[in-house]
């Protein structure tokens, strides 16, 4: 499979909206790591972390790809072609 897909081209953000995961922060949960859609600019926790707010923001709106929001990290993720980029 491609390192690439049309989802990448069609990236509106990819700045956060917040600082931490939207949805922990609300809750006065924790995160493991978090990531960013690259569609609206929504924070959520990675799938290690146990409420995996990422995906279920994916799974809720529909917008397929993000990118990590740790120091040092460039990679993207297309959720709808299962395909990792990097750098975004």
């Amino acid at each position: 499979m491609s390192n690439d897909c049309t989802h990448f081209h069609h990236i509106v953000t990819r700045e956060g909206n917040t600082d931490g995961c939207e949805e922990c922060l609300r809750m006065g949960d924790t995160w493991v790591h978090l990531r960013v859609c690259l569609t609206c600019g929504h924070v959520g926790c990675c799938d290690q972390s146990k409420n995996k707010h990422a995906t279920k923001h994916f799974h809720a709106m529909g917008h397929p790809v993000i990118r990590s929001k740790e120091h040092g990290e460039t990679w993207g993720w297309c959720y709808v072609d299962r395909v990792v980029k990097d750098p975004v």
